[in-house]
Parts: C-alpha cells; structure tokens; sequence
C-alpha cells in the first residue's frame, strides 16, 4: 500500500474518532502476542496518527522499544507531549518534502 493511501486512511480514521491527533499507532492482530505485558497500558489509550515512536527514529528501534515507547507515551501523557510530537512530526514531515 503506497504512504499516501495509508495516511489518507489514516486521515479518514481520525475523523471518525477511531484515532486521536496523537497516541500509540496501532498494531497487528499478530503483534498483539508479542507485546506482552505492555498490552494491557498501551491499548488503553485511542491510536494516534503521529506518535512517540515515529519521531524516535522508528526505523531504528526494536519493537521492544517501541513497546517502551508507546508505554511511557500513555503512562506520562500531556498535552505538553502531545504539542512536542506534533511539532516534530511537522518538522520530519517538512524535512521529507523538501
């Protein structure tokens, strides 16, 4: 699936309240025994469209640290970390067009 059609989906999801402007992005049905104990707190919250993960170098980190990630994202939410992600994620997306 090209990235302009899963961010139009994406999109779509956000509005209708599926997804949050920012949280955890969502997982696979077959990643959802992989995350162990940090199930239960990350799918407390709604998924996001940007996130903690992606704009830590998600490319880079195990899905471990993914995991730590998005716990912590949920464990210390803020709407000062929500505004610091979107400002982020504003930049990585700029950085790519250009």
């Amino acid at each position: 699936m090209s990235d302009n059609l899963q961010a139009e989906k994406t999109l779509e999801r956000g509005k209708m309240g599926k997804m949050s402007l920012v949280g955890p992005r969502p997982y696979l049905p077959r990643e959802f025994e992989k995350m162990g104990g940090y199930r239960k707190t990350i799918l407390k919250a709604l998924p996001g469209m940007a996130g903690l993960w992606q704009v830590s170098g998600k490319n880079e980190l195990t899905f471990e640290d993914r995991l730590k990630l998005k716990e912590y994202y949920v464990r210390n939410w803020s709407l000062w970390l929500d505004f610091v992600i979107v400002l982020q994620t504003t930049f990585s997306v700029g950085e790519k067009v250009i």
